[in-house]
C-alpha cells in the first residue's frame, strides 16, 4: 500500500518562562533543488512522489523546532532531519552522518547505527500524527501529541526537515477500496503545508506547548 502524509511545520522557542510561544517559520515547502533524482515534487512543493528523499526549503534555526506529519496510509517512508550534504538517492536515509531519521518501522537511524526504537506496540499507523522536535542536539518523537521518550542524537551542522518515500516495492496500479477502480500510480505521497495554508489542529497548541518545556 502506498504511504502518504500531511506535514505541518512550526518552530518554537523556549522563552524560559515555562510557556513556549509558537513562532511560524517562513513559507516552507519541499525544495526541488534538494531532492533525489527519481523524486517528483508537485502541488506547489506540497507533495512528493517517486523514490528518494527531499529536504524542506528552510533550515531549523530556532532553539527548539517542531514539525509534524499525519500518516494518511502505510508504506515505506522516513522522516527526520538532514544536512544539505545528505545523499537523497540513497534510501532509507540514516545511513550516513548527514541524516537522522525515524523509519516507518519505528527505528531511529544515524550514520548507519540504530540510535533508538519506538516500542513495537507504538508504531505510527494510518491516521496518526507524528511530531518531531529538534533542539540542535537531540531529536524526539511524538505520536499523537504524546512524547514517546525515544531520543536520538549525533547529527551536526545546519539541518532541515527531511522526508523520503520508496515506490519500488509497489505495483504500478492498485484498486481503490471505495470505487473499486484501478488508479495509478501506487505511490506514496507526502504533502507539506506551507505557512499560508497551515491548518494544523489544536494538537500542537493544546498538547505540545505544555510538553516541550
Amino acid at each position: 500500500m502506498a504511504a502518504s502524509a500531511w506535514c505541518c511545520l512550526r518552530c518554537c522557542r523556549d522563552g524560559g518562562t515555562g510557556h513556549i510561544p509558537l513562532k511560524e517559520m517562513p513559507a516552507v515547502q519541499l525544495d526541488t533543488q534538494h531532492m533525489g533524482t527519481d523524486v517528483v515534487i508537485v502541488k506547489n512543493g506540497r507533495r512528493i512522489c517517486g523514490t528518494g528523499g527531499c529536504l524542506a526549503s528552510a533550515p531549523l534555526h530556532q532553539n527548539k523546532s517542531y514539525f509534524e506529519f499525519k500518516i494518511q496510509s502505510t508504506g515505506i517512508w522516513g522522516i527526520g532531519v538532514a544536512t544539505q550534504k545528505v545523499n537523497l538517492n540513497q534510501i532509507p536515509l540514516g545511513r550516513d552522518m548527514h541524516s537522522l531519521v525515524m523509519r516507518n518501522d519505528g527505528a531511529l537511524y544515524h550514520n548507519n547505527e540504530e540510535k533508538n526504537r519506538l516500542p513495537a506496540n507504538s508504531l505510527p499507523q494510518e491516521g496518526d500524527v507524528v511530531g518531531i522536535t529538534y533542539d540542535h542536539v537531540e531529536l524526539n518523537v511524538y505520536l499523537n501529541g504524546k512524547n514517546m521518550h525515544c531520543p536520538a542524537s549525533g547529527i551536526r551542522g545546519t539541518v532541515y526537515p527531511v522526508v523520503y518515500v520508496d515506490d519500488r516495492h509497489f505495483s504500478e496500479h492498485h484498486e481503490n477500496a471505495t470505487t473499486g477502480k484501478l488508479q495509478e500510480p501506487s505511490r506514496k505521497r507526502f504533502q507539506a503545508r506551507t505557512q499560508s495554508s497551515w491548518q494544523c489542529d489544536r494538537l500542537l497548541k493544546d498538547k505540545m506547548a505544555a510538553q516541550l518545556t
